[in-house]
């Protein structure tokens, strides 16, 4: 294994990875993502070490697309630290000794976008995503995947094609801020007397499409209705999941890309 030397903007890599070293660790034992400062200094790493091969832009390498998030075979952080480390494509990418907190900072750079003031959620498991999934993260409760699961709240089976890591952290810990104004709860009373709650699903000057609380679809007209509620606040709760485990959820959501 070798160690790749730094050529101009060492000093600058180092002081920098320097300073932070401390802080990431203790951020990263209890915290989402990584901080600001290392998702700086792992543009500086990436820069010296990876974009030769990668370009500037992540998207130089066959079916890999890093600003992305397109990958081969890797889904967590830890593949990332894996691939890097030993490398990986039979041999095409090679194996860079880089320290602990050179690893993080340029695997924060990658899950941030490229975008060095952008946000890098922490990618865990998948596996252990799609049992807490199914299990103590209560999401099979609501959502719909791959034609199994109820229709009261948004379908995910594409979930992980449209929608991207940092968001879909956020839409976990702050559900009412990451809904989007379309899936909002709906409260309707018609003008024979039958109240109707559901999820919005499409709306135009005249009519409103929804799915009920027994998941029917309903399309209504206006005219016809004496009150018609939408909620600015969401139906799920924030989720009191450890930060471990809404690392290995987002993961596993990021797989969801359709059928």
């Amino acid at each position: 294994m070798q160690r790749f030397k730094f050529a101009s903007g060492s000093s600058a890599v180092f002081w920098v990875l320097l300073c932070i070293s401390q802080q990431t660790i203790a951020q990263e034992m209890g915290d989402h993502q990584f901080t600001s400062a290392q998702i700086e200094a792992g543009s500086l790493v990436y820069t010296q070490v990876c974009a030769l091969c990668h370009g500037p832009q992540g998207d130089l390498a066959d079916s890999v697309n890093l600003r992305l998030g397109q990958f081969r075979s890797v889904r967590s952080d830890e593949d990332l630290r894996r691939v890097i480390a030993e490398g990986g494509a039979d041999g095409r990418m090679p194996a860079f000794q880089l320290s602990p907190e050179e690893l993080n900072a340029v695997i924060a750079y990658i899950r941030a976008g490229f975008d060095p003031e952008g946000v890098a959620v922490r990618i865990g498991d998948p596996g252990r995503g799609m049992a807490l999934f199914d299990g103590a993260g209560n999401c099979a409760h609501c959502h719909r995947v791959n034609g199994r699961g109820p229709r009261t709240a948004p379908d995910l089976s594409d979930i992980g094609a449209i929608r991207t890591p940092a968001t879909l952290q956020l839409a976990l810990l702050d559900p009412a801020s990451a809904m989007r104004p379309i899936n909002r709860p709906v409260r309707i009373v018609t003008d024979d007397g039958e109240t109707i709650t559901g999820r919005r699903l499409n709306e135009d000057t005249y009519t409103v499409q929804l799915i009920d609380s027994r998941e029917q679809l309903r399309s209504l007209v206006k005219a016809d209705l004496i009150s018609y509620e939408v909620s600015q606040t969401s139906t799920m709760a924030p989720s009191t999941l450890s930060s471990d485990e809404i690392a290995d959820l987002v993961s596993y959501l990021l797989t969801l890309r359709g059928l």
